[in-house]
């Protein structure tokens, strides 16, 4: 009789897993989506409103739009490898969609569709605009202080890496603890 409560119980828990991964991919695939489309929503505002070169004060001279055009990675490196940083961005968000069924964790899963969104948004600059397909040049406008200028998909990159280091460092260890404490409490 004890094995027979116990089959539906483990059976239960993989049906909640799995429910829980589908529900995962369904959240990531839509955060990719808005991120990616938000994205580039905004820099067809920003096009249609700021001249390149020109910075529009926001608050002082600290905060302010400023439209420029970058071939390159961030801080505008590996401008002449636009090519390369295309085919790595498709990979990734690939890999991304991929692995999602894989995702155990919210936090990991959210940090990825940050990132994967906001590599889409970035992606589609580069095979959409010019000079022309696959090395299309990304569409910046943000600047702060002295740092380099930028755009939401890469906020949301730089989001999304620090959500998924936080959910690897906190929520792996407390569920390695919890299962820890399960294993003890079976015995």
């Amino acid at each position: 009789m004890v094995e027979e409560s116990r089959t539906p119980d483990i059976n239960s828990d993989s049906q909640t897993r799995a429910q829980k991964r589908r529900r995962f991919v369904g959240l990531m695939v839509a955060v990719i989506i808005v991120v990616a489309a938000l994205d580039q929503l905004v820099k067809q505002i920003m096009l249609g409103w700021l001249e390149p070169g020109v910075p529009v004060p926001v608050i002082g001279d600290w905060f302010r739009f400023f439209l420029l055009f970058n071939p390159g990675a961030a801080f505008s490196m590996g401008q002449d490898s636009t090519w390369l940083i295309t085919t790595i961005q498709l990979v990734f968000v690939v890999g991304v969609l991929i692995a999602a069924p894989k995702v155990r964790y919210l936090g990991q899963a959210v940090g990825l569709a940050l990132l994967a969104g906001g590599a889409l948004g970035n992606l589609c600059d580069r095979l959409f605009r010019e000079p022309g397909f696959w090395f299309g040049h990304v569409v910046d406008y943000i600047s702060v202080g002295s740092f380099a200028v930028f755009n939401l998909a890469d906020a949301a990159i730089t989001v999304g890496v620090i959500i998924f280091v936080a959910s690897v460092m906190i929520e792996e260890p407390r569920a390695e603890k919890r299962a820890q404490a399960a294993g003890e409490a079976a015995r």
